[in-house]
């Protein structure tokens, strides 16, 4: 093995903090942006994920890992498997609940490491006895009633001849316990603490999944945490305080009290498009689920596209259709070589809003965007200056040829070119299949006809147990045709649009 390939930081242990994607640090975020590879704990928010290049080789180390046989790795594997990777020149992220030095058994880790000779960096996370106190409302010191907090481990290692916790010094702590992997010790532990003189009547507050969007709190004393957990049939991750504190929310409510807390959203559209709703909704506390119907990829002829961009400025107007539409022509027009000033002096019209703030993001202004986001609504905008014009119509692999028959009709000569193609994604993924079928679904967003068609095709009927949100009329349209009415349309047909309808239809109903 060459000795160069070692003298820069081969690997990374990254805290993913405790579920809230948006708590990863900016260190974080940019390790995971160089990875190749990255070896993440099964309780990382899948959306942290997403940091990482689409080149990246991703491993999940237990249980949810089918690839890994559902089953948690050892340690000693999870040491074996960043060694091999780092000693092949691989960049690799080890990416821990938490914080890395937070019973996240980084020690042995590190150990592994510095004994083959590999560099490394720990990167910091937020633990979840910080993320806690914000996440549910309970101040975890206070000067009247807690001074110090305590981070306990619940269940300490296997093969330990005796315990390192000191129950009596426990027991008279002045201030917050916060227990650790405690669920299925929960009975020795707190029998250990009343044992060593904490009174049974000691506040308790169980916080499950923190920061997630089905955070559950639950408050009890500690003579109760133990049958309390038992009959909730609690499952980790599980953090439980014990002391005064928690008798009561000093903290507000804000996580809970936002307006789409406890309700599931599916979002349908391509995975490269859905970041902006997954973010709005998941702001506003809704539990986002992802299910892409369709997916977008290059148009069938590179060939026919780049004859038509060296001519951009034979035609009068450049009309695009769809955000999709900007994106394929300004990105091929900078793969081949060129950029925005082959449009000439063609105008430019837009469908919608959504799409005329695509063009602004290549600092390209639309001439023309209609009130309304419908073809119809551009045909009409257009239509007195259609005579003797020619167009250009930027347009998916399918779609409607009312804009096209329109301008035809006018007097304007047109031409079609298909930028990209939309193809259904042939079948949902088996959890949002279960999802359906189990009825725990609220929301599903429906941001095209095609989309909408798509749904129709996997759901069928089942669609009539959640409520359906359009972005538009033609969307809702081709819902109504399908037998699927919407609940909501938007009233601006954008990702806020949407999301606002469905905010004030629970608004209503709340």
């Amino acid at each position: 093995m060459d000795s160069s390939s070692l003298d820069i930081c081969r690997v990374y242990l990254v805290g993913a903090g405790p579920g809230d994607p948006g708590m990863l640090t900016l260190r974080g975020a940019e390790c995971l942006a160089r990875s190749d590879v990255v070896l993440y704990d099964y309780l990382v928010n899948p959306r942290i994920l997403q940091h990482a290049p689409t080149t990246a080789e991703l491993v999940c180390l237990g249980r949810h890992g089918v690839d890994r046989g559902n089953r948690l790795l050892s340690q000693a594997e999870i040491d074996a498997l960043i060694v091999h990777h780092a000693l092949r020149g691989r960049t690799v992220v080890r990416l821990k609940g938490g914080d890395p030095m937070i019973f996240a058994h980084a020690v042995e880790e590190i150990a592994a490491l510095e004994t083959t000779g590999i560099r490394y960096e720990i990167v910091p996370g937020i633990t979840a006895a910080l993320a806690v106190g914000s996440h549910a409302g309970i101040a975890l010191t206070r000067g009247d009633m807690a001074s110090a907090v305590a981070l306990v481990a619940g269940q300490e290692r296997g093969g330990k001849s005796d315990s390192n916790l000191d129950f009596p010094a426990l027991a008279r702590f002045p201030g917050t316990l916060v227990f650790y992997m405690g669920v299925t010790t929960v009975r020795s532990w707190a029998a250990s603490l009343i044992a060593a003189g904490k009174p049974a009547d000691t506040p308790v507050a169980m916080v499950r999944r923190c920061s997630w969007p089905d955070q559950q709190t639950t408050r009890c004393t500690l003579g109760e945490v133990a049958e309390r957990m038992e009959l909730a049939k609690m499952r980790p991750p599980v953090v439980v305080l014990v002391g005064a504190v928690t008798a009561e929310a000093t903290g507000g409510n804000w996580f809970v009290n936002r307006p789409l807390y406890g309700r599931r959203v599916l979002i349908t559209r391509p995975v490269e498009q859905a970041d902006t709703l997954v973010r709005q909704l998941a702001e506003l506390g809704a539990n986002v689920l992802t299910q892409p119907c369709i997916k977008i990829g290059p148009p069938p002829s590179w060939e026919q596209l780049d004859a038509t961009l060296d001519r951009l400025d034979d035609y009068d107007w450049i009309v695009f259709s769809s955000a999709n539409g900007v994106r394929s022509i300004a990105e091929r027009l900078w793969t081949t070589g060129r950029d925005m000033r082959a449009f000439g002096n063609a105008r430019i019209a837009a469908i919608g809003p959504g799409t005329a703030d695509q063009l602004l993001l290549y600092r390209l202004r639309a001439d023309v965007v209609p009130t309304e986001f419908r073809a119809e609504a551009l045909a009409a905008s257009l239509a007195d200056r259609a005579a003797g014009k020619r167009f250009l119509l930027v347009r998916a692999s399918r779609g409607r040829e009312v804009l096209s028959e329109s301008l035809r009709a006018a007097g304007g000569t047109v031409v079609q070119l298909v930028a990209y193609t939309s193809t259904d994604v042939p079948a949902p993924q088996p959890e949002i299949q279960s999802a359906m079928e189990t009825a725990s679904i609220d929301w599903v967003t429906v941001t095209s006809s095609a989309i909408a068609r798509a749904l129709v095709t996997h759901f069928g009927d089942k669609l009539n147990r959640c409520k359906l949100a359009s972005i538009s009329p033609v969307t809702s349209a081709t819902l109504r045709h399908c037998g699927h009415p919407p609940t909501v349309e938007a009233a601006k047909y954008t990702m806020s649009g949407l999301v606002a309808a469905i905010l004030e239809h629970e608004s209503q109903v709340k």
